[in-house]
């Protein structure tokens, strides 16, 4: 079960993800000290963060349809992102990173699943600094120098503290969302700002917006793996 809390107000969860265990550092359900090793020489903020017990997991399995499991994955997004945004500011905040893992279905599902979710979300919290990735199993990538990154082993949604010097490079597709990252700061505002926190209608902004670019065979990633 998912309850987001934001504005003032809980909202429960429809139950179209079942929560499989709830966020640690450690989780059992899913197989990521294997893949954080595999991953840690990609992106140096890893290590120190798992080191720190500042990257967290949720495991969730999909539990309902794809339009009602979409719409728990984005107040998911929420719930993670608003539980790092008071945490930026501490020490070693720039760690902080929260990861959504989905489990259930195929990661041709998954990879669907995540779409408009990953795309609303960095819309609404690129601005105050945070950063969204989305990883699907199996996925194959490289990072900047052109070397392979290991396939994830499960696919999850990524939030994180931006780094703000160098994340901008992971948006080229979308020049104003970059710009809107590197000059980022969090003043505790409310990210929706009149949209309506209900899904179809935030749904209905991001489709207003450019639209998400078609995969390709090997996709840019969106942000580099802090925990993945």
């Amino acid at each position: 079960m998912i309850t987001t809390h934001i504005g003032g107000a809980f909202r429960p969860s429809a139950g179209a993800l079942r929560l499989v265990e709830g966020r640690t550092s450690e989780p059992e359900t899913a197989d990521v000290s294997g893949y954080v090793r595999a991953v840690a020489s990609h992106c140096p903020f890893l290590m120190p963060s798992v080191a720190r017990g500042l990257t967290g997991w949720t495991v969730y399995e999909i539990a309902g349809d794809t339009g009602a499991a979409e719409a728990e994955v984005f107040h998911a997004g929420v719930q993670a992102a608003e539980w790092i945004r008071p945490l930026t500011t501490r020490p070693h905040g720039l760690l902080v990173c929260e990861n959504i893992v989905l489990l259930g279905g195929d990661a041709t599902a998954h990879r669907k699943l995540m779409a408009w979710p990953h795309w609303a979300l960095k819309h609404l919290y690129g601005p105050v600094g945070l950063m969204l990735g989305k990883f699907w199993t199996g996925e194959e990538g490289t990072d900047r120098r052109g070397h392979r990154i290991p396939a994830p082993p499960f696919s999850f949604l990524a939030v994180r503290c931006a780094v703000r010097p160098v994340d901008p490079r992971f948006l080229a597709d979308t020049p104003n969302l970059a710009q809107s990252l590197s000059t980022a700061v969090d003043d505790g505002r409310t990210v929706f700002q009149g949209l309506p926190y209900e899904w179809k209608a935030v749904k209905k902004w991001a489709s207003s917006l450019l639209s998400p670019q078609r995969p390709v065979p090997v996709p840019k990633r969106s942000a580099a793996p802090r925990s993945s």
